[in-house]
């Protein structure tokens, strides 16, 4: 017997699924705000009904679900930070003492074990469940029970895991295998227009051009429209510049890529993230987004210098890179409210949430609006974030810097 078929005979006899006897499974993500739904739910929904199984899914809590006799349930995590409304959604099922099957897995899960099964007794599955990760995904779950912002993609892998071990990053803990390439066919939805890739460096594959090659024989070539509307293919969590040659912007110019999105998470990679904008703008990409890290081992200046950096970009080479901070919080962080010092205060953190809040979490492309937001100069940016939250809303309110 193989590790992975030990693996699955123990998974199924842990879960008390009998694969003659249907079963009713309740599927369970917290009421948490999210803009994509919960990929793994979705496959174990698929895991499931393949074995003639039952399947209900339902976001937040619900008595009269809870009441019910269920054979297995299924919570989702997602954050850390998400710790207390994800203990009280487990706590509300495990009130039914009928329902002894709950299973808990996820990012939450996975990162903090050990503290999750001293709150609420269970157990928590820890990383990937493979036999299920690798499965189709159950798009019509969600039906007529709650729509998600993403609803018009499909959802998917074309690697796993990520040859770098970033401090900040949790992908390590999750999934500590790099797996250099997963078979996109299956992973297609027939009437889904889009494609949301969620690779955590899909540049670091050897199989990246046979990665490449799939996406467009699925049907997301450069140009490639569905229903008359053209398809868009999204690496979300984003590329990798030090792996970003001049032959893989050409291999991701070939493919219906919007936006390209590439992390500028410290300012010693300035360089390089300057060439490879401008090599994307070479290749005719010209929507692009990246993310900022900030709080991390950055400074309020540096952070503004990366942020203006895509402003000035823009202006020159009329691209449109569309900037998405993202505040540093630790890994086994329960609340969000970690100062990294002596780099920053809690009122600059606060200040620039205020700012965000204005923008809905972006940063635009256009220098008058940047500098009307975020200031000048970094000095003025300063001056900007340690105001009070009214003078930063009201920003005519707010005494002239210098």
């Amino acid at each position: 017997m193989t590790d992975r078929e030990q693996l699955t005979r123990d998974s199924l006899a842990a879960l008390n699924v009998q694969i003659n006897k249907p079963k009713r499974v309740l599927l369970i993500e917290p009421a948490y705000k999210v803009k994509y739904p919960p990929l793994g739910l979705m496959k174990i929904s698929t895991f499931h009904k393949q074995h003639g199984d039952d399947v209900v899914f339902y976001k937040g809590t619900n008595v009269e679900l809870r009441n019910q006799r269920w054979d297995v349930i299924y919570i989702a995590t997602m954050f850390t930070y998400q710790w207390n409304i994800t203990v009280e959604t487990i706590k509300f099922y495990q009130r039914n003492r009928a329902n002894k099957y709950i299973k808990v897995g996820g990012i939450l899960a996975s990162l903090l074990p050990d503290d999750l099964e001293e709150e609420t007794g269970i157990k928590p599955h820890v990383g990937l469940w493979e036999e299920v990760d690798r499965l189709p995904p159950d798009y019509r779950l969600f039906d007529g029970v709650y729509s998600y912002p993403i609803n018009d993609a499909s959802i998917g892998y074309t690697t796993r895991g990520c040859i770098r071990h970033c401090p900040f990053c949790a992908v390590p803990s999750l999934e500590p295998e790099f797996v250099s390439f997963i078979p996109l066919k299956d992973q297609i939805h027939p009437r889904k227009k889009d494609l949301l890739l969620l690779d955590n460096n899909v540049l670091a594959s050897p199989e990246f051009p046979h990665i490449v090659d799939e996406i467009k024989k699925c049907g997301f070539q450069r140009g490639a429209r569905f229903n008359g509307k053209l398809r868009h293919v999204d690496f979300n969590q984003g590329v990798d510049a030090r792996l970003l040659t001049e032959e893989k912007m050409k291999f991701l110019s070939e493919i219906a890529i919007y936006p390209l999105r590439i992390a500028f998470d410290n300012i010693r990679m300035k360089k390089v993230y300057i060439e490879k904008m401008r090599l994307a703008y070479k290749y005719g990409i010209r929507r692009l987004s990246n993310f900022i890290l900030y709080n991390f081992n950055d400074t309020p200046e540096d952070f503004y210098e990366r942020l203006r950096i895509n402003i000035e970009l823009n202006e020159e080479l009329g691209l449109s890179i569309f900037s998405f901070p993202m505040r540093y919080i630790p890994l086994d962080a329960k609340r969000r409210g970690y100062v990294s010092n002596p780099h920053w205060t809690k009122q600059q953190l606060r200040g620039i949430q205020c700012i965000l809040h204005a923008t809905h979490g972006v940063v635009g492309t256009r220098i008058e609006f940047f500098e009307k937001a975020f200031g000048k100069n970094a000095e003025e940016f300063k001056y900007i974030i340690e105001q009070s939250e009214e003078h930063i809303f009201y920003r005519d309110r707010m005494k002239p810097y210098k």
